[in-house]
């Protein structure tokens, strides 16, 4: 079963509260391996609440279930009884698309029994073939796990200082909305690291936000967009390969640029309609980080609202190429910020 992104949340949040006899596996897949691990950690729990209880649990790597070494492996384990009641677990983690055609066999003709599995993979195509397992199977559903928005990444914050009892200023949620991201367990971390700082029942403000709160999507990919929104392609190419060194996702570039272009075409627009540029930059929310606001006021100059809206365009074509293509993500994410910061050039002459 394939889920839209509209069924996403509601999907794992309904299993959680109560498991679905007739799902025999599921596949978490996707680009954000925090977020991956944190879905595939609460579905499991849900099966099994003991998640390293050995005799209802198993956990393996999907280097484990290489069709051509180990071809049973993966039907014996589904096949096992829980030794201690309930319904037995197979974890599969770092699965890769290799295994497409063995769970393909497995869901079309399952053994007896109530066993589910419970599958962790990286980023897939659409027509990868471990997805379309999962997604023609009746029995089986693929949950995606893409980059955090904007909504999410509030709920997030939300979420993980309430449970400290502590209270957040608009502008510094604001501030953490548009510095976390790329990863879900580093946002989780950041506001774990920032609730110590504040303590039970405090109270964050801008400033507390911007003293504790490293920047989790990588101050690399700032300084990739900014490179891009500058014309300086030495500069891009450096800090797009130091940024997928240290894990970004494509996509979640992606994602920031366009956050980037948006806040470019929506100052620019309010210059345009007679507000100062001063003014412009201060009304924006999220706030701009104050070390960038000199090179954010010569973006604005740069690029103007129907130019940033073109290079919005831009940006949204290569993230649904990422998403239906095949083609390499990372190679979509470089030629795009290149084309726009060959436009930039353009710009300068």
């Amino acid at each position: 079963m394939k889920l839209a992104s509209s069924r996403i949340q509601g999907f794992v949040s309904g299993y959680i509260e109560k498991p679905d006899p007739k799902l025999r596996a599921i596949l978490v897949y996707g680009p954000d391996g925090g977020l991956v691990r944190e879905r595939a950690e609460s579905l499991a729990k849900a099966v099994a609440p003991d998640p390293d209880d050995p005799f209802r649990v198993t956990i393996l790597p999907g280097s484990a279930l290489d069709p051509e070494r180990n071809p049973a492996r993966l039907n014996d384990e589904m096949a096992a009884l829980s030794f201690t009641g309930g319904r037995r677990l197979v974890r599969v983690k770092e699965a890769g698309d290799s295994l497409g055609a063995l769970f393909a066999r497995l869901l079309d003709q399952p053994p007896p029994g109530d066993s589910v599995a419970i599958v962790e993979a990286g980023d897939l195509a659409g027509r990868s073939a471990l997805r379309r397992a999962f997604e023609s199977a009746k029995n089986a559903v693929a949950v995606p796990c893409y980059a955090d928005g904007a909504r999410e990444l509030s709920e997030l914050v939300t979420s993980v200082l309430a449970s400290h009892k502590i209270s957040v200023a608009p502008d510094a949620r604001e501030y953490l909305v548009s510095r976390l991201g790329g990863d879900r367990g580093l946002s989780r971390a950041e506001l774990e690291k920032l609730a110590i700082y504040a303590g039970e029942g405090g109270r964050i403000g801008l400033e507390d936000a911007i003293a504790c709160i490293g920047d989790s999507a990588g101050l690399s990919v700032d300084d990739a967009i900014f490179a891009a929104a500058e014309g300086d392609a030495p500069a891009l190419e450096r800090a797009l390969q130091r940024a997928f060194q240290e894990g970004e996702s494509a996509v979640s570039v992606i994602k920031a640029a366009m956050r980037h272009f948006e806040k470019v075409h929506l100052a620019g627009s309010r210059i345009a309609a007679g507000m100062s540029a001063a003014d412009a930059l201060q009304a924006l929310r999220p706030p701009i980080f104050f070390k960038h606001q000199d090179r954010f006021l010569a973006h604005l100059r740069q690029w103007s609202p129907r130019k940033a809206g073109s290079a919005l365009g831009l940006l949204l074509e290569a993230e649904k190429q990422c998403k239906t293509t095949g083609f390499p993500d990372r190679t979509i994410c470089s030629d795009t910020l290149l084309r726009l910061a060959r436009g930039a050039q353009g710009k300068r002459r």
